[in-house]
C-alpha cells in the first residue's frame, strides 16, 4: 500500500486533490486508517490516477472525467476523449475567430464582422439508360457530402455501406484542427463496412469521395477512386480531385493523350478503391471555400459522356442546386445514360447572421 504522499508523487496528483477525487467518489483510496483517518491507495490505482491527471491537464471537467473512466472499453474512452476535444477546438476557433474580429476592429472600427458560411446542397443518383441497377451512393447534409460508386456483384451494398459509415459526421462535433485526422478515422470505418460486405475478395468495391464541412472557410477533401469533385468558382471550373485510374497514370507519364483516353479499353480500372483487399491510401486534403463557390461530386457516370465544357456551363447557368443536379443527370442520360449518374451540388452561401 502507498501513502497519499507517495501515491501523490507517483500520479503528480496532489494530496489535496486525491481528497477532493475521494469526495467526489472519482478516485477512491484503497484503505482509509479508522483511527487517523489517513488514505492509502494501492498501486494498481496508478493507473487511473495518472488516466485522471492527464484529463484534468486537458482542461475536461470532472463530472466527464467520471464519465470516462467508468468505461469499460479502452476505445470507447478514446472516442469520448476526442469528442471533447473536437468539442474544445471548435470553441477554441470560434473564439480565435472572434478575437481576430476584434482586434481588427478596435484597430480599423470600420471593420466588417467575419462572414458566416453555409451550404446549400441537393443530390440525386439515376441508373442510367443502360445498367440494370444502380450501384452508386451518395449522401448531401449540412456538413457532409458524398458520392460512392460500387463495383462488382454486391456493388451496390458496398457503395452504401461506405456512405453510411461517414453518416456520424453529420452530427460529430468537427474539430478545427485535426480535421483531416477524424476524417480519416472515418475512411477506416468505411473500408471495414465494405469488408463486410465484400469479404476478402478485391472484385467487390467501391470508390469514395466525400467534403466534409468544418463550420469556418474550410472544406475537408477525402478521395479514393474516380469519383470526382469540380468547383465552380468565378466562372472557371477546376477539378480538385485526381482519378486514381490506369488511365490516369498514364496520361500523367505522357503515355496518352486525352484524346486516346476516351476510348482506351481500361479506362474504367481502377489502381485505389475500397475493397476486400489492402485499400490504396485515400487523398487527404484541406480545400479553401469562398462566397458563391459551387462544388459538384459526381460518379464516373457523368464525365464519361458529359464533356467538361456542358458540366461548366449547366453549372453556371443553373439557378440553384436542385436545377444543376436535374440538368446534369438530364444531359448524360441524353448522352446514352452508359453507366450510372450520380451527383451532388453545393453552394457556399452567406448566411443571414
Amino acid at each position: 500500500m502507498l501513502t497519499i504522499g507517495a501515491f501523490a508523487r507517483a500520479c503528480r496528483l496532489s494530496p489535496k486533490a486525491l481528497r477532493l477525487y475521494d469526495e467526489l467518489d472519482l478516485l477512491r483510496p484503497a484503505r482509509v486508517d479508522p483511527d487517523t483517518g489517513y488514505r492509502y491507495y494501492a498501486a494498481e490505482q496508478l493507473e487511473r490516477a495518472r488516466l485522471v491527471a492527464w484529463l484534468r491537464r486537458l482542461g475536461m471537467p470532472l463530472a466527464l472525467i467520471r464519465e470516462v473512466c467508468a468505461l469499460d472499453d479502452p476505445a470507447a474512452a478514446a472516442r469520448e476523449i476526442r469528442a471533447y476535444w473536437a468539442r474544445v477546438e471548435r470553441e477554441t476557433a470560434v473564439r480565435r475567430d472572434m478575437a481576430a474580429f476584434l482586434v481588427a476592429h478596435l484597430s480599423d472600427p470600420t471593420a466588417k464582422e467575419p462572414t458566416m458560411l453555409e451550404l446549400v446542397y441537393a443530390a440525386h443518383s439515376d441508373r442510367g439508360r443502360v445498367r440494370p441497377a444502380n450501384q452508386d451512393a451518395a449522401h448531401a447534409g449540412p456538413r457532409l457530402l458524398a458520392v460512392a460508386d460500387g463495383f462488382g456483384d454486391a456493388g451496390g451494398p458496398a457503395s452504401s455501406a461506405a456512405v453510411e459509415a461517414l453518416r456520424f459526421l453529420e452530427t460529430e462535433e468537427v474539430p478545427a484542427g485535426g480535421v483531416l485526422n477524424l476524417l480519416e478515422d472515418a475512411v477506416r470505418g468505411a473500408t471495414d463496412a465494405v469488408r463486410e460486405v465484400a469479404g476478402d475478395s478485391d472484385e467487390v468495391g467501391t470508390t469514395l469521395t466525400a467534403l466534409l464541412w468544418t463550420g469556418g472557410p474550410q472544406l475537408a477533401l477525402v478521395h479514393i477512386g474516380d469519383t470526382r469533385v469540380y468547383l465552380l468558382r468565378d466562372g472557371a471550373l477546376f477539378r480538385i480531385t485526381h482519378d486514381h485510374t490506369l488511365v490516369q497514370s498514364l496520361l500523367d507519364e505522357g503515355r496518352l493523350t486525352p484524346a486516346e483516353a476516351v476510348t482506351h479499353p481500361q479506362r474504367t480500372l481502377l489502381l485505389k478503391a475500397l475493397s476486400g483487399a489492402a485499400p490504396g491510401a485515400p487523398d487527404l486534403r484541406l480545400h479553401e471555400a469562398r462566397p458563391g463557390d459551387r462544388y459538384l461530386l459526381c460518379s464516373d457516370g457523368l464525365p464519361i459522356v458529359v464533356p467538361d465544357d456542358t458540366i461548366r456551363d449547366v453549372l453556371t447557368t443553373a439557378p440553384d442546386p436542385a436545377g444543376a443536379v436535374g440538368t446534369l443527370t438530364a444531359t448524360a442520360n441524353s448522352a446514352g445514360g452508359p453507366d450510372n449518374i450520380t451527383c451532388v451540388v453545393a453552394d457556399v452561401v452567406e448566411t443571414g447572421g
